[in-house]
């Protein structure tokens, strides 16, 4: 798995570098089979690592998944390495977004053809790819905000990518300000972190925080400054209402962005940090509070609007509310199962 895992980054970032340098001298062909090609090879690699995940014992997977490649930063004794993660949770991740990514990059190359803007749009559809994945095979909380910040970089663009209109430019602007507050809010954990554990990978965090007594004030606040993050990204109240709004953009990007990906960030964020949760108790309370509240609310929202696409904004709203509810509660592969199908 070393000697291959880091395609699932390359592929997705050599297409945005294609598209988004060249795109403009290529044939409409050409941006295509480099922008679905690239995610569809990514998408290869993926079912490869989980086939390979497949073979192995509990024991294998931690050993054989966390993946250190070299050292980003060292300062003092805190050292923070470039590494990937690939075990079952990020697995089934990996497939689905770069499965469903696949398939909306195809229907993307009918639907935008007659666009001016055919290769501008291939290559942010690359560059949120890229950033999803590194958000979800990142070892460390570090990595994990890189990729978490560039996924909001990449559904601005998205969004607003018909610039001229001014209700997609105010609709982009909003959702990058909703998920700003939630990186400032991992943002902050990750500060909390450094300070009490010394170290940023999953692996350590967890191992300190499961040596706390259950409660503890610290575990709980990171915690709910992690579930900040995740409110903001998976548009949960009270930071919801930039989702409707970035119907705004192409079909496509409400098929990638707020159906079937980053909308779902916030799940995994909640599932990945599992033991956060578990030691816990207010914390996951008030995550399956608010998953609760939003997946009432937002049902009862989408009965009264006429146009579709807010429907189904809206709809999703409440069946991510459903998934915060179960990661809430503990049930965390039924949240995950959840989400794969929805």
């Amino acid at each position: 798995m070393h000697g291959y895992a880091w395609l699932l980054l390359a592929l997705p970032l050599l297409g945005f570098a294609v598209n988004g340098g060249v795109g403009r001298r290529l044939t409409k062909t050409g941006v295509a089979l480099v922008g679905c090609g690239s995610i569809g090879l990514a998408f290869v690699v993926s079912l490869i690592a989980y086939l390979q995940l497949l073979s192995y014992t509990p024991q294998q997977m931690v050993s054989k998944g966390d993946i250190n490649y070299f050292t980003w930063v060292t300062s003092g004794s805190l050292k923070i390495d470039f590494g990937m993660l690939i075990d079952p949770l990020s697995a089934v991740m990996l497939l689905i977004v770069t499965g469903v990514g696949f398939l909306i990059h195809v229907y993307s190359v009918g639907y935008m053809h007659d666009d001016k803007d055919f290769s501008r749009f291939f290559a942010y559809m690359n560059l949120f790819i890229f950033s999803m994945i590194l958000l979800v095979v990142a070892n460390n909380f570090l990595f994990l905000l890189v990729g978490w910040g560039l996924v909001g970089l990449s559904s601005y663009l998205l969004i607003g990518f018909w610039y001229s209109q001014t209700a997609a430019m105010l609709a982009a602007r909003k959702a990058l300000i909703m998920n700003v507050i939630g990186d400032v809010g991992i943002m902050l954990a990750i500060f909390l972190m450094i300070r009490q554990f010394g170290t940023l990978t999953y692996t350590g965090v967890f191992a300190k925080v499961s040596a706390l007594h259950s409660g503890d004030h610290v575990t709980t606040a990171i915690a709910l400054l992690l579930l900040v993050g995740a409110i903001a990204k998976s548009a949960q109240i009270p930071l919801h209402t930039w989702l409707p709004d970035a119907m705004e953009g192409p079909t496509p990007v409400s098929a990638l962005i707020h159906a079937a990906t980053m909308v779902t960030a916030g799940v995994y964020l909640i599932a990945r940090c599992h033991v956060l949760y578990d030691m816990s108790p207010v914390a996951a309370g008030i995550v399956a509070g608010i998953g609760a509240v939003t997946a009432l609310v937002a049902a009862t929202i989408a009965l009264v609007q006429n146009d579709i696409k807010r429907v189904l904004a809206y709809s999703t709203m409440s069946q991510i509310g459903y998934m915060f509810l179960a990661v809430g509660i503990g049930a965390y592969a039924s949240g995950m199962f959840h989400l794969m199908t929805h």
